[in-house]
């Protein structure tokens, strides 16, 4: 699975971690009944919040079906989403794998990069296209805008050099996914709410775009492999600086979203991706800016511990949280596992990510 946002259960709370389980596995088996079993790589973190935004705007009640017990929930049964919603999010989410897909490709890079297998794996990815646009066509939704937006991604990579506007290479992700963002308003009978969520969509996907090329880029650049950052020759700070603005945008436009139950869409639209923000460029060794969203005087440095002396830890609850009471310290290993930085989403008894 990929995707910025990756939220801790125990810093949910058990009512929105379950509601995020229900999205995220819901996701995945829409997946698998509609492409097959190999569809179910496409699961990703960020594309089920299109099946959120749905249900959050709909006036009717969210429907569940009861799905098997699977391993990657410790073999527990859980009720899922089921319906159009999880079926936009696997249109959505299809079409990105299959960027991906064809990125490795084109690149010669990884597994389906390989030379014996980049036909077959580029065949995937145009059967997946082909497929997500059947179901897009069914629920009214044209993706042809996601076609489009990955065809010119290719072109502009191609154009960019030293002083291209770095916007200019994330737009196309950025129309996808305000589109994608926009049309859940329409699906869930709420037109009144498709120019805020558009807004809501291009500035998350700006922050994807830009993430995915700050956590890329020393391995891209030790690989020689194009890098938006590195063709632009864009500072570090300046990427960070676009995040942080991106992420006020999208709180600010956020709040004229009418909802009927909103509150996990808020959690993952505001402070996880806050979170993601501080923890790629905490990677990165970049600090924030004076004058960010976060409200800080002066730069924090984000490197090894908890932050400057006086400042938030910047992996810590964020304004308005309510730490989950049942979340607990876990000693092994280092890690401080979903009070201290973790941002996984499995039983703190079972963590399965790096958040020593």
């Amino acid at each position: 699975m990929f995707g910025i946002i990756r939220p801790c259960r125990h810093r949910l709370g058990g009512e929105l971690a379950a509601a995020w389980t229900a999205q995220l596995c819901g996701l995945c088996l829409a997946l698998r009944d509609d492409y097959g079993q190999a569809a179910r790589i496409a699961t990703n973190y960020d594309g089920l919040v299109v099946s959120l935004l749905v249900e959050a705007q709909s006036a009717e009640q969210p429907t569940r079906r009861k799905a098997g017990r699977c391993p990657l929930r410790g073999m527990k049964r859980a009720d899922v989403a089921t319906g159009d919603c999880v079926r936009l999010a696997a249109v959505v989410s299809l079409a990105l794998a299959a960027a991906r897909v064809r990125d490795h490709v084109d690149d010669h890079d990884g597994l389906v990069g390989a030379a014996g297998v980049r036909p077959a794996a580029r065949r995937i990815a145009e059967r997946w296209v082909r497929q997500g646009t059947d179901t897009g066509h069914a629920l009214g939704f044209d993706t042809g805008v996601l076609v489009a937006a990955m065809d010119r991604q290719v072109e502009l990579e191609a154009t960019a050099g030293p002083g291209s506007s770095l916007l200019l290479v994330t737009e196309p992700t950025e129309t996808a996914v305000a589109e994608a963002f926009a049309y859940t308003a329409v699906l869930a009978g709420r037109p009144q709410n498709q120019a805020p969520l558009r807004e809501v969509g291009q500035l998350f996907g700006r922050v994807a775009h830009l993430l995915d090329a700050v956590e890329d880029y020393h391995d891209d650049l030790a690989r020689g492999k194009w890098n938006p950052l590195a063709a632009t020759q864009t500072p570090m700070h300046e990427a960070r600086t676009l995040c942080d603005d991106a992420v006020l945008g999208i709180e600010l436009a956020l709040a004229d979203v009418e909802f009927t139950e909103g509150r996990l869409a808020h959690r993952l639209l505001t402070s996880e991706v806050r979170r993601a923000v501080s923890r790629t460029f905490k990677g990165a060794g970049v600090t924030a800016q004076k004058g960010t969203p976060h409200g800080q005087q002066e730069p924090i440095n984000f490197g090894p511990g908890t932050g400057a002396p006086g400042y938030p830890n910047p992996y810590g609850e964020g304004e308005g949280e309510t730490p989950d009471p049942g979340a607990k310290k876990r000693g092994g290993g280092g890690c401080l596992c979903c009070c201290d930085g973790c941002d996984c989403c499995c039983e703190c008894d079972d963590c399965c990510c790096d958040c020593s």
